[in-house]
């Protein structure tokens, strides 16, 4: 391989034609069915995944094949499947639904309207992850470029990644033979701790999501006439979340909720603190005056990706601050989202916490816990040193740094369920996502040049496996 050659292929094809398809893709509001209900009748999925579709019929592999696959009432999948010149069978994933606006986007940014910003693409999905399907394509199509040979690859994206892929069983089941036995899966829609090395992602945490409702009234009342004999129906959820959680360290009770954190993974969190140092905490954007949660740097890697953390990110039953008036109000529904250690049960989780919430309701109050989403880890297997020393070579030859691992504290339920289904395959989970980045807040955007990196580093691991 000519890595001088493989960078410019990579770096021309991006320049001329990945990019301005990002950013007619970021323009498209195709948010995940989650988000969007009638994402059918809207038709923005529809409009994704053809302009990807057109994308690739100017950019064909050669020995490949492109598919639309549509199960009735799910979202759709893109399949390729390009005929390898040596033995082997590579599994590329990446997704192409969004997760919705978010406010806060700074003045001349917007979810749907991609700005180009120097060396950031800004603009909701092109980081998380519509670079993917480009990505993959551009790495097979430089190999095939040097007439590099490779096995046989599969890049498949879905639709429904940010709803916790409850489409994405239905087609692995379907497709299996199409599929078949992967020895690698590549992942592009994880993270980076930072836009200068390769980062490979070891663990991603799971998640129990849901809306508790407690309802102390049929109606609103006058709170001057009510208050003090009628109890606040947020007081008691935020009682309720106590149970769950320490409000003063954050801490999560409940051996549900908790793992045993392995050795090897205690030590990727060591090094990555080593070479990230106060970037742990400093790439979010916290007030003047604020600060993080007082722990070492390593504790704190070990925080956001091997422990249980809660967050309310949705409420409703409050006017808005505008339109408040004296009234003790009837209900308050809080969105939970608890994100789980990568090896806890999700499902047994999602049932401890909603005995947790229901059980033995203040003032006898009427409190549901309705779950929306439960999304279990996923842990890699040992990864061969063959591999590993791929992986470090790519990123010292496009990157100039050695290869860092470290856990991810989001999900990504396609691994778990790839990691059940081909127990013998490796993985390589890596992605864009840096600092400030910000994947589903505001001001999202795309490294440009840490995808290209990227791009001619899954090059070389996929001429690599023969």
């Amino acid at each position: 391989m000519d890595s001088d050659q493989l960078t410019d292929f990579v770096e021309s094809l991006w320049d001329r034609s990945i990019t301005p398809a990002l950013v007619e893709y970021i323009r498209i509001p195709n948010k995940s069915p989650l988000f969007e209900v009638d994402w059918q009748a809207h038709g923005h999925m529809d409009r994704a995944i053809h302009l990807a579709e057109a994308w690739y019929r100017e950019h064909p592999l050669a020995g490949s094949s492109l598919e639309i696959v549509r199960l009735p009432g799910r979202t759709p999948v893109l399949l390729v499947e390009v005929q390898g010149t040596v033995p082997g069978n590579l599994l590329l994933y990446g997704h192409l639904d969004k997760q919705p606006e978010m406010e806060g986007w700074r003045e001349g940014l917007g979810p749907w309207e991609p700005v180009l910003e120097g060396d950031r693409l800004y603009g909701r999905g092109g980081a998380d992850d519509g670079y993917a399907f480009f990505a993959s394509v551009a790495a097979i199509k430089a190999l095939q470029a040097q007439g590099i040979a490779h096995p046989r690859c599969v890049i498949l994206i879905e639709c429904c990644e940010e709803s916790g892929s409850f489409d994405l069983p239905h087609y692995i089941e379907a497709l299996a033979a199409r599929i078949g036995q992967p020895d690698l899966v590549v992942c592009l829609d994880s993270g980076c701790g930072n836009y200068e090395q390769l980062w490979c992602t070891t663990s991603l945490r799971g998640l129990v999501s849901g809306n508790l409702t407690v309802r102390i009234l049929t109606e609103g009342v006058h709170s001057g006439d009510a208050s003090g004999i009628v109890p606040s129906s947020f007081r008691i959820a935020r009682h309720l979340i106590s149970r769950l959680e320490d409000e003063m360290s954050g801490a999560v009770r409940g051996k549900d909720f908790q793992v045993a954190i392995p050795a090897e993974r205690r030590e990727q969190a060591t090094q990555a603190a080593e070479v990230l140092r106060e970037a742990v905490h400093d790439k979010f954007p916290f007030v003047a005056g604020a600060r993080p949660v007082e722990a070492p740097d390593a504790e704190l890697v070990l925080n956001r990706t091997w422990r249980p953390a809660l967050e309310v990110t949705g409420a409703s039953g409050l006017p808005a601050t505008e339109q408040a008036g004296n009234v003790l109000r009837p209900y308050t529904r809080l969105k939970l989202s608890l994100r789980l250690p990568p090896t806890a049960d999700a499902e047994r989780a999602t049932l401890a916490l909603k005995a947790l919430l229901e059980a033995d309701p203040p003032y006898g109050a009427e409190v549901r816990f309705e779950p929306e989403q439960a999304a279990g880890g996923w842990n890699a297997p040992a990864m061969d040193p063959a591999l590993w020393q791929v992986i470090d070579e790519a990123s010292m030859a496009y990157f100039g740094k050695p290869a860092v691992c470290m856990g991810e504290g989001g999900s990504i339920p396609f691994m778990g369920m790839l990691g059940r289904q081909f127990p013998a395959a490796q993985f390589l989970i890596t992605g864009v996502l840096g600092p400030h980045s910000n994947a589903h807040g505001p001001n999202e955007f795309l490294h440009i040049p840490t995808a290209k990196r990227l791009t001619c580093c899954i090059a070389r691991v996929i001429a690599s496996r023969h």
